[in-house]
């Protein structure tokens, strides 16, 4: 499949809703799948591993993917854990060694074992139904014929290109080759095709059945010849290696659920901030958001000020559960939402108010504490004398070229949905392993290097990811599957888009347009940590009246253009047996399919 599709907006084809940045391709690969018969799972992994061609500044082979789903076979909603966790060797002692008080936010020590690619085999193996060739060669077909350039990819290799190619030299290879490519040229990576093609044969050597074939590739990657490119590239300079590889495999786990209204939405556990929506739900079912009005000045204050609180949660008590304890079954109650709720008065508060489920103290790094949004010169490495540079990022761009996050929602004519949000591997975030095509990720970033706080890092535990994917049932029976890419402002804006379907009655397509808005109050989960008590993003199509309002009530209120604010996406089996899809307009960056 080495064709290439272009569209300069949202389509509709078939009746199901399909966004790309300056093209389709993801979403297209994603229909072709259910067209030849496969199901869901199928369209999601296949367009999962496009993705990571096409867009290489928004995710990555070296990335992560968590996923929740729906299997009719099972009738049961499963989470796909699809973060890897920290190296073995990385310690704070051993950061605090290399001069970091915090996690660099670029190069190789921030790198976890990347998580996409084994969930995306297990999701296979144990929900699918095409081989691996099959899967991967739309991918290998882009990869090897090239795929036109979007303008955002443009941009950030614009943005680096000075300094890639002296520091990463194998990031430079693949993608300045031939000097920064303009919008809409065509781009090829062949060393990333070689990386796919390997695996298949890999599969297609254990035999005929196919998930032999499945875990035969998953071996060749985790325990094979990436494991052991990776270790070469890695070792005397970075943290992870192959062994860190093999011993990790991806996992099923349960959601965690909270019923609303007719609705019960399903996320990830607290590794992911996933429960932080249903923190904002529960404490808003006390409200009666319908008379307040979509986009009414009341509203937005409401919500934003239950979000600061939610997420005050999410600083104090979120954390690999494998490895911490995370009261979400007091975080979730009915009566903590409701000491809550409380607190949510006339005006913004500045506070930072984590609260106490269960009689807890809660724990906040000291950074937070003292009010410290980090300079970044602390946790920042920059190439300089002897070091390394592929430990650090380009001088300059830093910050800056910071990399995002893709996001697809799939049903299908099986009763299957499937909402997934692959990430990481930034090409601008850390050099490409030599002869692989593709970069390692940058999640460890998300842990801090302070004790004993929920999300301090420590060998072998997953960062508290931003990605989050949410799937939502409605009077008991799979509904809708829903996400956005978008680091923190993850369950912010979709959160918008559900209250707007499932609260004020709009189509999927009107809650996915309506005006946005985001609060940037609580820290960030990115190197430096930066924080903005009190600022609330919105966008100018709120209007007038109801920005001065909220400034009125004590918001630091910023205001972004029209279409800014969310790249959401989502796929729906209504009750009528209808399958309906509706993509973002906005940065077209998430996909919607269904047939």
């Amino acid at each position: 499949m080495s064709t290439t599709t272009f569209t300069t907006r949202p389509e509709l084809v078939g009746g199901f809703g399909m966004a790309a940045a300056s093209h389709w391709i993801a979403a297209q690969c994603a229909m072709a799948m259910l067209e030849r018969g496969g199901n869901a799972f199928d369209a999601a992994a296949a367009a999962g591993f496009v993705l990571q061609v096409v867009e290489p500044h928004q995710n990555g082979l070296g990335g992560e993917a968590p996923m929740v789903l729906y299997s009719a076979a099972e009738d049961a909603v499963l989470v796909v854990d699809g973060q890897g966790p920290a190296p073995e060797a990385a310690t704070a002692e051993r950061f605090a060694e290399l001069g970091h008080g915090l996690v660099p936010g670029t190069g190789l020590l921030a790198a976890c074992v990347p998580g996409g690619f084994g969930s995306w085999m297990l999701l296979l193996e144990r929900f699918g139904t095409m081989s691996l060739r099959e899967i991967l060669e739309p991918a290998i077909g882009y990869a090897e014929g090239g795929w036109p350039v979007l303008a955002s990819l443009a941009a950030v290799l614009g943005a680096v290109s000075a300094e890639m190619t002296p520091s990463w030299p194998t990031s430079a290879e693949i993608w300045l080759a031939g000097g920064v490519p303009p919008a809409g040229s065509r781009l090829k990576n062949p060393q990333l095709a070689a990386t796919y093609r390997r695996l298949v044969t890999s599969a297609e050597a254990a035999g005929a059945a196919r998930e032999a074939q499945l875990e035969a590739a998953r071996r060749a990657f985790y325990e094979g010849f990436v494991a052991e490119a990776v270790d070469a590239f890695c070792t005397g300079s970075a943290l992870l290696g192959g062994e860190d590889l093999s011993r990790w495999r991806a996992s099923l786990e349960e959601p965690v659920r909270l019923a609303f209204g007719d609705f019960e939405i399903c996320k990830t556990g607290p590794w992911g901030q996933g429960p932080v929506f249903l923190q904002q739900l529960s404490l808003l079912a006390g409200f009666d958001l319908a008379s307040l009005g979509a986009g009414s000045p009341d509203l937005v204050h409401v919500v934003t000020e239950c979000c600061k609180l939610a997420f005050a949660d999410r600083e104090a008590y979120y954390g690999d559960p494998r490895m911490v304890e995370v009261p979400l079954g007091e975080l979730l109650s009915p009566s903590y939402a409701a000491t809550r709720r409380a607190l949510v008065g006339e005006t913004a508060n500045s506070d930072l108010r984590p609260g106490s489920p269960g009689g807890r103290s809660p724990r906040l790094p000291g950074r937070i504490l003292a009010r410290q949004a980090p300079a970044g010169e602390e946790g920042r490495s920059t190439p300089g004398g002897d070091l390394d540079p592929r430990l650090g990022p380009p001088p300059g761009s830093w910050r800056e070229t910071r990399g995002d996050t893709c996001h697809l929602d799939v049903a299908d004519r099986f009763g299957n949905l499937i909402s997934a949000t692959p990430s990481g591997g930034w090409l601008q975030s850390s050099p490409a392993v030599p002869g692989l095509g593709f970069c390692l990720g940058t999640r460890a970033q998300m842990f801090w290097l302070e004790a004993g706080l929920p999300a301090s890092l420590a060998p072998g535990k997953r960062p508290r990811t931003t990605l989050s994917p949410g799937l939502a049932l409605r009077d008991g029976r799979p509904y809708l599957a829903f996400g956005t890419p978008g680091g923190d402002q993850q369950d912010q804006w979709t959160l918008l888009a559900f209250l707007n379907h499932c609260v004020f009655g709009m189509d999927l397509q009107a809650s996915i347009d309506a005006p946005s808005w985001h609060s940037n109050h609580v820290p960030s989960s990115f190197f430096p940590r930066e924080a903005h008590p009190n600022q609330l993003v919105v966008e100018d199509r709120l209007g007038d009246g109801t920005i001065s309002s909220l400034r009125r009530r004590g918001h630091d209120v910023v205001v972004a253009g029209p279409w800014l604010l969310g790249r959401t996406t989502a796929v729906a089996r209504s009750s009528d047996g209808f399958l309906r899809a509706a993509a973002d307009p906005r940065a077209m960056q998430a996909y919607a399919a269904g047939r």
